[in-house]
């Protein structure tokens, strides 16, 4: 049956920010589906209910498909956001099928596992000389220094962005990521319009050189990619460019500092790392499980659903707990231990179903290639100060990790 909320689970509390984990306990333990007014929606923290409801076709990240705002009993968004929506919804992250598999499909077509695979010298060799820069100066901000540039500069490569425009992109990204948090103030919608605005008007330039002269990038690859006559839009491929730079860094970024902080914080887990490199792999998804970097997915309800005996009715607003989900001890032994040794690691940091991120390889590669180039570089690391968290709930980060070397 649904559970009523505890004020321990406050998304914009400061001692909930540093440690959620146990809020989520405690909200996992009052049911499987929780109604939080705050934010008007459902809130789901069980392992189970999470996967299934992400392959579960009633519900959608757009209603657009079936229903009007009107007949959905939702209100149309304001229309100084339009600049955004425009970016946001023609996205294949926000979209469902048909369009939402066609996209993908003419994505995939462009974002192939080779073309990957072609970038892990770029990403090996870029992380090498990043963290090498950090060690000669003896420390500094892991997030600013390596955590951040490293997979900003790959997709911009990747994209076939000049690096004398690079700087612009993380900026752009973090303002409209701003909207992805739980009821954003106006002052960051916008800034949001304002970045989605500039970063279309720079994308459609792109591309408009690239139809000129193609070149072996994505944003070329984009263009040329067709399927049985069917062709992108110009507004899918600006729309498809900036999801993968915003979903593609975010991600890596966040795990990367909230990785090594965990790591920092359980130095007999991090001496084990330091005595057998071959446990990156699995480090990686143990750290990316747990303190997971998207700590909530939101689906609309498109047909009632019914959990434990609650019916949700259509219309409503389920938030996944993705960060509840990955410490749920019916699907994970000993949740709260951090063990990069885990064999059983059923995480869902990288979502599931049609939704799956595109980019999972990818951010795996660049995880592998930073930490390590630390290892090896600099085996020594350690904090040289208590990091300041964000103050976001939805994508969860530092706002730095300061460390020193030697």
């Amino acid at each position: 049956m649904a559970g009523s909320i505890d004020v321990t689970f406050d998304p914009w509390d400061p001692a909930f920010l540093a440690d959620p984990y146990p809020a989520y306990a405690e909200l996992r333990a009052r049911g499987r589906v929780i109604r939080y007014e705050a934010t008007d929606q459902w809130l789901v923290p069980h392992h189970a209910d999470v996967s299934a409801l992400l392959r579960d076709r009633r519900l959608g990240r757009t209603y657009q498909h079936r229903f009007s705002h009107e007949e959905f009993g939702r209100g149309a968004p304001p229309p100084e956001h339009e600049p955004f929506r425009t970016l946001n919804d023609h996205g294949m992250l926000d979209l469902e099928p048909p369009d939402h598999t066609r996209i993908r499909r003419l994505v995939s077509k462009a974002f192939t596992p080779r073309t990957v695979e072609r970038l892990r010298p770029y990403v090996e060799e870029l992380a090498n000389d990043l963290v090498a820069r950090l060690v000669a100066a003896g420390g500094g901000d892991l997030l600013a220094d390596v955590a951040e540039p490293l997979p900003v500069a790959v997709i911009a490569e990747m994209l076939g962005i000049p690096e004398a425009d690079r700087g612009q992109l993380r900026p752009w990204s973090a303002d409209i990521c701003g909207m992805y948090e739980l009821n954003p103030s106006q002052e960051t919608a916008t800034r949001a319009v304002r970045a989605s605005v500039e970063f279309s008007e720079y994308l459609r330039e792109l591309i408009a050189a690239r139809r000129k002269e193609p070149g072996e990038d994505l944003v070329s690859g984009l263009i040329a990619a067709h399927d049985e006559g069917d062709r992108l839009t110009e507004q899918e491929m600006i729309s498809t460019a900036v999801l993968l730079l915003n979903a593609g860094h975010e991600a890596t970024v966040n795990a990367t500092v909230n990785g090594w902080w965990a790591l920092f914080r359980h130095p007999e887990q991090l001496a084990a790392l330091r005595a057998d490199h071959r446990l990156v792999p699995s480090a990686i998804e143990e750290l990316m499980r747990y303190d997971t970097p998207l700590q909530l997915f939101e689906r609309w309800v498109l047909d009632d659903i019914e959990i434990d005996g609650t019916t949700i009715p259509r219309g409503s607003e389920i938030a996944m707990l993705f960060g509840s989900a990955n410490h749920d001890p019916e699907a994970f032994e000993r949740p709260e231990r951090l063990d990069l040794t885990r064999a059983d690691n059923p995480h869902i940091s990288f979502s599931a179903g049609i939704h799956y991120c595109i980019g999972a390889p990818l951010a795996r590669i660049e995880l592998a290639a930073s930490m390590t180039a630390l290892l090896r570089q600099a085996p020594t690391l350690s904090p040289a100060a208590e990091p300041e968290r964000k103050p976001n709930f939805v994508i969860r980060g530092l706002e730095g990790l300061r460390v020193r070397v030697g």
